[in-house]
């Protein structure tokens, strides 16, 4: 493979992989299926059901073209070749030239199928139908939702790839080839883990990540998980019928300030430890009064920067000091709380995370 082989190639790879994992930098620039195909797709707050089967489809369409587009491509980047010459290239090209175009034409005829019958030969549009009442089809479900779909009170959150909706009788979640539904009244949710980020791609911030499991007592309705910020915990909560069960007891950080404490808690616990003098004993925290005090202050950054020494003994608990440090920041701009300097609450020396130390007594 020459020069202009390998470059070609590698720059296809990495559009196929921004295409079937859209950045967003593709979705700012407007290179996504909803934006290209706009007028074929329609509006989605007027059809959400309608709209979203047409996007799987021509999604999956799109995909299936990409093997095939990779050798159309090479046909123009090495045209001695003579890819566009089917029967002078040589057999390995020959070969994926078939399977391409094989996997192309079974991509639209599945397509073609999902279409027929008004779309009713679509999964999604089969999933519907087992909400529908005998007398009834899974247009009438798609009619309910898409009402719903355009109040103004209904939850959503996630990204585009994974959308959360709920509203007042669907739980859905939106996928690049699926969506996922089920019906309130039949469904129960339950959190079933928990994954805590120091700092989120989108605003520095600390960040917790719930996974969530829907599971419908219908049988014919496969069960889904979902995730999302657990800031919007309690709006999702606002939204639903009945509670949402906590199987593995994990703790729900539901305001910035806890998911703070609980990444200052991680930092702190990789700082120098303070050896206290034996013979001396801790005294209770005067912050909480209930937990020894097991936090010191001690000068560990850089010479040149502004942190004080602090000569007070240890008088707080790593829970009180951290919502001591969380108090006194911006609240505006939290994605500069763990970089900041705060007084200590006791003789006011300045310090930050860096010099907050754990008493090994």
């Amino acid at each position: 493979m020459d020069r202009i082989d390998t470059t070609f190639t590698f720059a296809y790879v990495v559009f196929v992989i921004c295409v079937l994992f859209t950045p967003n930098e593709f979705r700012s620039a407007g290179l996504t299926v909803q934006n290209i195909f706009s007028e074929w797709l329609g509006s989605e707050d007027i059809g959400f059901i309608q709209y979203h089967i047409k996007r799987t489809t021509l999604t999956f369409l799109l995909h299936c073209s990409l093997p095939l587009g990779y050798y159309i491509g090479m046909c123009f980047a090495e045209p001695e070749e003579s890819l566009i010459y089917i029967h002078l290239a040589s057999p390995g090209w020959q070969l994926y030239f078939v399977l391409s175009m094989a996997f192309q034409l079974l991509g639209a005829a599945i397509a073609f199928y999902w279409s027929t019958r008004e779309w009713a030969n679509h999964p999604i549009s089969k999933t519907l139908s087992t909400f529908a009442l005998p007398q009834s089809s899974w247009r009438a479900v798609a009619s309910s939702i898409n009402t719903e779909f355009r109040r103004i009170e209904k939850f959503a959150t996630g990204p585009p790839d994974a959308r959360v909706i709920v509203t007042d009788t669907w739980v859905m979640k939106v996928t690049t080839y699926w969506l996922h539904v089920a019906q309130q009244q039949d469904t129960h949710l339950t959190v079933i883990g928990s994954k805590q980020h120091d700092l989120s791609p989108d605003s520095n911030t600390p960040v917790q990540i719930l996974t969530i499991s829907v599971a419908s007592i219908n049988p014919r309705i496969k069960s889904f998980n979902i995730r999302l910020n657990s800031t919007e915990y309690g709006e999702l909560c606002e939204k639903l019928h009945a509670p949402i069960r906590n199987a593995t007891n994990v703790v729900v950080h539901l305001t910035l300030s806890e998911l703070f404490l609980e990444t200052f808690k991680s930092h702190v616990e990789i700082n120098q430890v303070y050896k206290y003098r034996s013979g001396q004993e801790l005294e209770p925290c005067i912050g909480c009064m209930q937990t020894i005090a097991n936090i010191k202050l001690m000068r560990l950054c850089q010479d040149d920067g502004e942190c004080q020494e602090c000569y007070c003994r240890p008088m707080w608990c790593i829970v009180c000091m951290g919502k001591w440090f969380a108090s006194r920041q911006d609240q505006t701009r939290p994605e500069t709380w763990l970089s900041s300097m705060v007084p200590c609450p006791t003789c006011r020396a300045k310090f930050c995370i860096l010099d907050v130390c754990l008493v090994d007594s």
